[in-house]
């Protein structure tokens, strides 16, 4: 009697270890989806000029695009804004700060900015754009 008291405790061990590899299994995509955290891309963007006092309709437009391809500030988005105020002699530090802020790209609006983004970093992006169209 004894014998068999030790086979059927034995079975049961092994369904059991069979149960929790099952569940196991069957858990495991679901933990790595939930610990999984959403890249967040950070932009940055580098300017010669000032910060406008109002509404800049190019900027608006340029975050509504981002925002159409599924980027939300916020969310999985940060834009990290530096602008020199005219001063051009504040880029390269302004460019050098974006880069240990491990920006995945820089927009670069005039030459000034986009020498001193190239100056900063030789494997960043860099977007060249138009300082009065961003």
């Amino acid at each position: 009697m004894e014998g068999r008291c030790e086979e059927i405790t034995m079975g049961l061990s092994t369904v059991g270890i069979i149960v929790i590899l099952a569940i196991s299994i069957l858990v495991a995509p679901f933990t790595a989806d939930a610990q999984q955290a959403t890249k967040v891309y950070r932009i940055g963007r580098l300017m010669a000029g000032s910060l406008p006092s109002g509404p800049d309709q190019a900027v608006e437009d340029f975050r509504q695009g981002l925002r159409d391809l599924g980027y939300v500030e916020g969310q999985n988005l940060v834009i990290e804004e530096r602008y020199a105020e005219g001063r051009a002699e504040q880029l390269p530090s302004l460019a050098a700060e974006l880069v240990r802020l491990k920006v995945d790209v820089i927009v670069a609006g005039g030459t000034a900015a986009i020498r001193a983004a190239q100056h900063a970093s030789r494997t960043l992006p860099i977007v060249m754009a138009d300082a009065s169209l961003l």
